[in-house]
C-alpha cells in the first residue's frame, strides 16, 4: 500500500479530491498522533469498532489490523470509492455512506455489521459543528456502545471532562459526567491536520454508564441552574421556577448548601439532591 499521506496529498493536490467545508474536512495525517489515539483506545482482536467520519481512512488502517470488526460511517459518498480500494482487501470492515446523524436505529446497524458485538468501541474524529450532538445521540439512543475515544475541539474536550469550580465546567458538563466516565487524554495541535483548523484539538476518553436511567427532565433542570452563569444558583432557580427566593434558601439549607452558591460550583451529586427535593416540593 503507498504511503498514506503521500495518497491523500496525491489526491488533494491533484484536486482528485476537494475539501468540502460543511463537512468540517479536516485530516489527520500524522503518524505519531494517530498511533497515540490507537494506543489510547487499547483495541485488540476482541474489540468492535465504529468510526465516524473516517475521512481517507488513516486512523482506519490500523483499526482494521488490529479489531474484530470495523464499521464506517463516512457522509461525504466522494471518499467511499477511495476507502473501498483501500481496504478491499480486508474481510473485516464494512463501510456505509451514511449521515450518522440520521441513523435511525445505531443498535440495529450493530446487530446487522457488528454480529451483536459486546466490547464496542467508538473511534472519531468529530466535526467541530456537530461534536455535542453525534455524542448525545449515541448516549441517548444506544445500549450496546461501551467508550469512545473521540478527537474534538480542545475547548469542547476541556468542557465535557471538566470539574466543579473550574472556567470549563457547564451544564454539559454535568451531563456528560451523569452519563460517562469523561477523562482528557491529550492535546492535539492543528499543524497536524490537512487543511489545518483555526483551533487545536484534544482527545478524550468516554467511557459509557450504560445501566443508568436517563432522566431528561433532570438535564433540562441542569441547564437551568447554569442559565445565567454569573448569577447565583438561587436566582437562576426563581427565574426558572415558580418558587419564592426565600423557600429557595430554605431547601438548600437543607442540603447544607450554600444559598450564595453559583451552580458551576456543584457536583453532580449535589444537583442531584436539590432536583429530587424540588420533586418532592412538586416544584418540578
Amino acid at each position: 500500500m503507498k504511503n498514506h499521506n503521500e495518497y491523500v496529498n496525491e489526491l488533494v493536490n491533484k484536486n482528485n479530491f476537494f475539501i468540502k467545508k460543511k463537512y468540517s474536512q479536516n485530516f489527520l495525517l500524522d503518524e505519531n498522533i494517530i498511533k497515540k489515539i490507537i494506543k489510547a483506545a487499547n483495541i485488540d482482536e476482541n474489540t468492535f469498532v465504529i468510526e465516524i467520519g473516517p475521512g481517507f481512512g488513516a486512523l482506519t488502517k490500523y483499526l482494521v489490523k488490529q479489531a474484530k470488526k470495523v464499521l464506517l460511517y463516512e457522509i461525504d459518498k466522494e471518499l467511499i470509492p477511495h476507502l473501498n480500494k483501500l481496504f478491499n482487501n480486508y474481510d473485516n470492515i464494512t463501510i456505509l455512506n451514511k449521515d450518522f446523524l440520521k441513523v435511525e436505529d445505531i443498535d440495529k446497524d450493530i446487530d446487522l455489521y457488528l454480529d451483536n458485538a459486546k466490547d464496542i468501541c467508538v473511534i472519531s474524529n468529530l466535526p467541530y459543528h456537530i461534536t455535542t450532538p453525534i455524542i448525545m445521540k449515541i448516549l441517548e439512543e444506544s445500549k450496546k456502545i461501551d467508550r469512545l475515544i473521540i478527537m474534538m475541539q480542545l475547548e469542547v474536550a476541556k468542557r465535557l471532562t471538566s470539574s466543579p469550580d473550574s472556567k470549563d465546567y457547564n451544564a454539559l458538563s454535568v451531563i456528560i459526567q451523569d452519563q460517562t466516565k469523561a477523562d482528557y487524554l491529550f492535546k492535539v495541535p492543528k499543524t497536524v491536520f490537512q487543511p489545518r483548523p483555526k483551533v487545536d484539538s484534544a482527545i478524550i476518553e468516554l467511557k459509557l454508564l450504560n445501566k443508568k436511567i436517563k432522566d431528561n427532565n433532570y438535564y433540562k433542570f441542569v441547564h437551568k441552574c447554569f442559565s445565567q452563569r454569573r448569577k447565583t444558583l438561587i436566582n437562576n432557580l426563581a427565574t426558572n421556577y415558580e418558587i419564592s427566593k426565600d423557600k429557595l434558601k430554605i431547601i438548600l439549607k437543607k442540603l447544607n448548601i450554600s444559598v450564595k452558591i453559583r451552580a458551576e460550583a456543584l457536583t453532580n451529586k449535589d444537583l442531584k439532591n436539590i432536583y429530587n427535593k424540588f420533586k418532592e416540593e412538586e416544584i418540578i
